[in-house]
């Protein structure tokens, strides 16, 4: 079975953009796309949106337009927010950070199972307590 690869929304909007990803998470992204086994936390839409409104990046045409493009360029499937996932970013053991994005896409990683592919130190040095698998963007 193909391993599940969940993106940051960093590491997304990077792919999008046609920015430099590290060459180890671009081999496993690229294996996970093309198996259908890249993912994406259903939040990160809503992060690239929050981003959007407040004027931290720029997209076009509109923010809609620019997502649902961008999904179909990367070939990522956005994976719902379930039960699972919510309550579960809630109860985080060992003090992870108060982030509900993070939050939920830690909670993504751990109930798939995915690798998560992550620029985000926190999230790393947490991975790294055994909890999920993650790897740096």
């Amino acid at each position: 079975m193909p391993e599940t690869v969940l993106l940051d929304t960093h590491v997304w909007l990077w792919m999008a953009g046609g920015e430099k990803i590290a060459p180890a998470a671009r081999k496993l992204i690229e294996a996970a796309a093309g198996e259908d086994g890249l993912v994406m936390s259903s939040i990160s839409i809503w992060e690239v949106g929050m981003l959007a409104a407040k004027g931290r990046i720029a997209v076009q045409p509109d923010c809609f337009s620019w997502v649902s493009e961008a999904l179909a360029k990367t070939g990522v499937r956005l994976l719902p927010l379930s039960a699972q996932i919510a309550v579960g970013s809630s109860f985080l053991p060992e003090g992870f950070h108060g982030d509900p994005a993070d939050r939920i896409i830690v909670a993504t990683a751990t109930a798939c199972p995915a690798t998560l592919v992550t620029r985000d130190a926190q999230i790393l040095a947490y991975a790294r307590r055994g909890r999920f698998k993650a790897i740096p963007a």
